[in-house]
């Protein structure tokens, strides 16, 4: 595209600079032409009027030598004989003209102009005192006629070419502003399509392009969003496997020895490694927050009664003590169902999974005017590190854990507002609190400002 641009700015340009360069040098030559002969014109008339005054040789020689064009030898003047007897025609100069051409003045007195050698001669025709026609020649060189006209053609070829030049380089610059726009918008689409899924267009060039590459970015991020979705929703499938794996574990761990039981241990600890390995391939790149949908909603002291009936049977078969608090009355959050049966399941998992058999543990639920708080306690060893575990979800930790479980909680805490805190429970142990928003557009920021200034009334109560 850029150099057809380039071909048919060339084209137009040396057209029109032909049409007008053209008939403008033509009319540059005969200004010339015109000007030599109009100073060899005035020059004859100056002439001329001596002629009418006097045919006195002398006189007429000192005329025609007070002339440019006589000083330099190309002014004549040919008077004819008068007619008297002894009467001569007299020559005054060097004429260039022929007998003929001379005669055809004198019979028609009309000036004109005649090739000579050299040049050109001027003949005017110009009546005397006897009434005879005396002709005054006036010699005009070929240089004179073509003076200045090299240089004016050159100039003009001048201009003529900086046209062009200048057409050809404009075309260019706007080949180039129109072209490097398609040749980014090209390889940006050839990027996302080898899987470079951070390739994105500036958002410059025409108008027509521009909307292209605003589309583009918006078609990318969307596809990103996409990938992005299709990561969290294979992860959270596959940390919700953990809940059945965790019970087929501990009910592995009580049939006794023998091969049939190390057969039916040995394939579970295999299908719980291969849940991990889906949670790690699909949680490679950082999924993005997604907020829960306007009508999205639940009863969360209905879904906590309901995981507790689930975990209860399984903690009684350990001898593990548990306690459910605040779940007497409906309790509405923004929060979908199943994101919550995770969030919940993730939770109770973790205190199965790294807290030993007869560790007790305990659910509350405290509903607030503008928040909810779950919290979950156990009277386990507690973790060293609460921040590093919040953040595993998102560094990868290789002990044995996705770190998914806490990610989950933590997403769905902060898609209402609210924000996940670890600390010391009151049973020894760690206590997870999950700080659910009820009104779903608070800020985390906002929603931890809220919580301390609860913490300080319930301190203050205290």
């Amino acid at each position: 595209m850029r150099w057809a641009l380039v071909k048919v700015a060339l084209a137009v340009t040396v057209m029109v600079v032909v049409a007008f360069a053209v008939p403008l040098g033509l009319v540059i030559k005969e200004m010339a032409r015109d000007r030599a002969f109009t100073n060899a014109e005035r020059q004859a008339a100056a002439i001329g009027t001596s002629l009418s005054i006097t045919t006195d040789r002398a006189q007429l020689d000192r005329a025609v030598a007070s002339t440019q064009a006589g000083a330099a030898g190309h002014l004549a003047v040919h008077i004819p004989a008068s007619g008297e007897p002894g009467s001569r025609p007299m020559e005054i100069g060097t004429g260039r003209a022929t007998g003929k051409d001379l005669a055809t003045v004198q019979r028609v007195p009309r000036a004109s102009t005649t090739e000579v050698p050299g040049g050109y001669a001027l003949l005017q025709p110009t009546a005397i005192s006897t009434g005879q026609i005396a002709i005054v020649e006036v010699y005009v060189p070929e240089g004179e006629v073509t003076n200045g006209l090299a240089t004016a053609w050159l100039i003009l070829a001048g201009v003529g070419a900086a046209l062009v030049v200048g057409s050809v380089a404009v075309a260019d610059r706007l080949g180039v502003r129109m072209v490097q726009p398609a040749q980014r918008l090209a390889h940006a689409a050839h990027d996302l399509g080898e899987g470079r899924l951070g390739a994105r267009v500036p958002e410059d060039g025409p108008a027509e392009l521009r909307s292209a590459a605003v589309a583009f970015n918006s078609m990318a991020d969307q596809v990103v969003q996409l990938l992005a979705n299709e990561r969290e929703l294979a992860a959270d499938l596959s940390h919700r496997l953990r809940t059945p794996l965790t019970v087929l574990r501990l009910n592995a761990a009580s049939l006794g020895d023998g091969p049939a039981a190390e057969q039916t241990r040995a394939a579970v600890e295999q299908l719980e490694r291969e849940v991990d390995t889906i949670i790690r391939t699909a949680r490679e790149a950082k999924p993005q927050t997604q907020a829960t949908g306007p009508g999205a909603g639940c009863d969360a002291s209905e879904v906590v009664r309901e995981r507790m009936d689930f975990w209860s049977a399984l903690a009684e078969d350990e001898g593990r003590t548990v306690r459910l608090a605040g779940v007497d009355r409906p309790v509405r959050i923004p929060v979908a169902r199943p994101e919550l049966v995770a969030a919940l399941d993730a939770l109770l998992g973790n205190v199965f999974r790294h807290t030993p058999e007869g560790t007790a543990f305990s659910v509350d639920v405290h509903n607030g005017d503008d928040a909810v708080i779950v919290l979950v306690s156990d009277a386990g060893p507690g973790i060293a590190d609460p921040a590093a575990a919040l953040a595993r979800g998102n560094s990868g930790a290789r002990d044995g854990s996705t770190g998914l479980g806490l990610d989950i909680v933590r997403r769905v805490a902060e898609s209402t507002g609210g924000d996940v805190r670890i600390g010391r429970s009151v049973l020894g142990g760690t206590e997870v609190r999950v700080w659910i928003g009820l009104d779903g557009r608070a800020h985390p920021a906002e929603g931890r400002r809220r919580r301390r200034g609860v913490s300080r009334r319930r301190r203050a109560h205290h």
